[in-house]
């Protein structure tokens, strides 16, 4: 038997779960005022920035749109520009915050093409490091997150992600 020792999990172990199925953690978070807590880096018209509470990669966020949708061909011009401007404006905070190799940006739509959260589109911004694959997730299919969430958010604000 393997163990890897997970203890900032128990946080999420024991709380709550009423509010997760309740709704779309999408449309909640934003309504919140506790951005820190809820991981929301930046606050735009029409999309906000947040990081991944289950991160493939230290520095992995998102770009999701206040609108609650399914699918990108439901969101108007405005929403799409100022994702891409978001995602851009990610991409130049974890450069100066993290020093990436490159980065994965993409959506998955629809739960058969990857998205654990399939009724509300969100863009994935990914930074990657030579040497970031492993051994761990493939024979141990473990992945390994060297910094806490809550660091990499300083960082990020640090950074200036909510700097135009």
């Amino acid at each position: 038997m393997k163990r890897m020792w997970t203890p900032w999990r128990m946080e999420y172990i024991l709380s709550d779960k009423a509010e997760e199925r309740a709704g779309c953690i999408f449309c909640l978070k934003p309504r919140e005022a506790r951005d820190r807590d809820n991981l929301i880096l930046y606050r735009g018209k029409h999309n906000y920035i947040i990081l991944n509470l289950y991160p493939y990669n230290n520095g992995h966020l998102m770009v999701v749109p206040y609108k609650h949708s399914s699918n990108v061909d439901e969101l108007d011009e405005p929403t799409l520009a100022e994702m891409m401007v978001l995602v851009q404006r990610s991409v130049a905070a974890l450069q100066r915050a993290m020093s990436p190799d490159g980065f994965n940006i993409g959506l998955n739509i629809g739960r058969p093409a990857g998205a654990g959260v399939d009724y509300h589109v969100h863009m994935h911004v990914v930074p990657r490091w030579v040497g970031d694959s492993n051994f761990m997730p493939v024979i141990g299919e473990t992945r390994l997150i060297p910094e806490d969430l809550a660091t990499t958010y300083d960082h990020l604000i640090q950074a200036g992600i909510a700097a135009p």
